[in-house]
C-alpha cells in the first residue's frame, strides 16, 4: 500500500501520530513536543479515551488515536464470543468518541467505520483488531489524500514569495499545503502565533514548518495584527474542529479574533476542511470549557498569583462573513453555499472527509 504520509514530517507519520502494536497504543505527547519525543503508553481502551481527553493528542491527532483505541478495545475482547465482542466494541466506541464534546459527531464517524470493520471480521471468523488495523491506514491514506487535494486549493491562493499567518495547528493540511509548496517549487514565510495555553502554534505547526525545510517566525498571540500591518501578510489560513453548513468556523480560540483583524486589514481568510453534515447549524455546537486553571500557568510554570481566576474556552466561532472561502478537496466554496460541496463531493465523507 502507498502511504499517504510519505515525505511528511516526524510528526505527521501515522506511527508517530498513534498506533496499535498488537498490545497497546502509543500516542506521541504533543503537549511536550518538541523539546521531548515521548509517547504515552496506553493498555486499555478507556486509557485512549483518557489520553484524547487530556490533550496527550491535538489536532487531527485524536482520530487516529480513537481508531487505534478501538483495534486496542478489539484486542481486549477478542476471547469472547461474536456477540459479546460486539457488544464491547460498541461501548468502547461510544466511551472513545465522547472524549471531547465538541467533536462527537466526527469522532464517532472514526469508531462506526471501525466497528463495522470489525463486525466484518468477527462474521467472517477473522481477526477483529487487525481489521481495524487495516481500514485506519486504508481511511488515514483516503483523508491524507483528499487533504492533499485541499492543499492543491489552497496553494493555488499563496502568492509567490508570500507570507502566510497560520493559527494552532492544522495537521495534515499543513504538512500537505507545505509539500505541495516544495514540489512546486513556490517558497512561502510563514507566521505562527503560539497559540496558547497548549502552545500547538509554537511547537507542533513552527517545528513541522521548519523540519519541512521553510522560513517559519513564531509570535505571541497579542501580535497578529501588528504582524499584519507591518509584515505584508498575503493570506491567514487555519483548519477547523468543525464547520457548521451554515458556514460558521470552529477552531482553536483565537481563530475569531485573527480573522476580525484579517478583515480589517484586507487579508483573505481561508479556512480549509469539510463542512460536518453532522452541524447543520452552529447552534448545535458544544464548546468545549477545559480546566481554567490550565491558563493560568505556561508549560507547567504558573504566572498568576493564587487567588487568580482562569477562564478558557477550548474553541471560539467566527461566522461566516469573516470567513473568503471555505477550501475542500472540491474546491473553493463561500461559505453560505456550503451544502453545494456534498453535490460536488464523492459521497465518501467518512474519515476521508474530516477538516484536517
Amino acid at each position: 500500500m502507498d502511504r499517504q504520509d510519505r515525505g511528511l514530517a516526524f510528526m505527521l507519520q501515522y506511527e508517530n501520530v498513534a498506533w496499535f502494536d498488537g498490545k497497546v497504543v502509543r500516542i506521541l505527547d504533543r503537549r511536550v513536543y518538541p523539546t521531548k519525543v515521548e509517547f504515552v503508553t496506553c493498555e486499555t481502551h478507556q486509557d485512549v479515551t483518557r489520553a484524547i481527553a487530556d490533550m496527550v493528542t491535538q489536532s487531527a491527532g485524536p482520530y487516529t488515536a480513537a481508531a487505534m483505541g478501538m483495534a486496542l478495545a478489539a484486542h481486549e475482547c477478542r476471547d469472547r464470543n461474536a456477540s459479546d465482542q460486539l457488544a464491547w466494541l460498541e461501548d468502547a466506541a461510544d466511551n472513545i468518541s465522547h472524549a471531547r464534546p465538541t467533536t462527537v459527531s466526527r469522532m464517532r464517524i472514526i469508531t462506526d467505520g471501525c466497528l463495522a470493520a470489525a463486525k466484518k471480521a468477527i462474521e467472517s471468523g477473522g481477526d477483529a483488531a487487525q481489521a481495524i488495523m487495516d481500514h485506519t491506514i486504508e481511511a488515514n491514506n483516503l483523508r491524507y489524500s483528499k487533504v492533499r487535494r485541499t492543499a492543491q486549493y489552497l496553494v493555488d491562493l499563496f502568492p509567490d514569495n508570500g507570507t502566510v499567518m497560520t493559527q494552532c495547528f492544522g495537521e495534515t493540511i499543513v504538512g500537505m499545503m507545505l509539500k505541495e509548496c516544495r514540489e512546486r517549487g513556490k517558497a512561502i514565510r510563514l507566521f505562527c502565533p503560539e497559540t496558547r495555553p497548549y502552545f500547538q502554534g509554537a511547537r507542533l505547526t513552527a517545528t513541522v514548518c521548519r523540519d519541512m525545510g521553510f522560513d517559519v517566525t513564531v509570535i505571541t498571540d497579542n501580535m497578529p495584527a501588528t504582524v499584519m500591518q507591518n509584515e505584508n501578510v498575503d493570506v491567514f489560513t487555519s483548519a477547523a474542529d468543525a464547520i457548521s453548513l451554515d458556514g460558521y468556523v470552529v477552531n482553536k480560540v483565537g481563530t475569531f479574533q485573527i480573522a476580525i483583524v484579517a478583515k480589517y486589514m484586507g487579508v483573505p481568510y481561508y479556512v480549509t476542511g469539510a463542512p460536518d453534515p453532522g452541524h447543520p447549524a452552529i447552534d448545535t455546537v458544544t464548546i468545549e470549557m477545559r480546566d481554567p486553571g490550565f491558563v493560568l500557568q505556561a508549560m507547567g510554570t504558573r504566572t498568576a498569583a493564587e487567588g487568580v481566576k482562569g477562564y478558557y474556552p477550548s474553541f471560539d466561532i467566527t461566522p461566516p462573513h469573516l470567513v473568503s472561502g471555505v477550501v475542500t478537496d472540491c474546491g473553493i466554496y463561500v461559505p453560505y453555499d456550503l451544502p453545494r460541496y456534498f453535490k460536488d463531493s464523492d459521497g465518501e465523507f467518512g474519515q476521508g472527509g474530516l477538516n484536517l
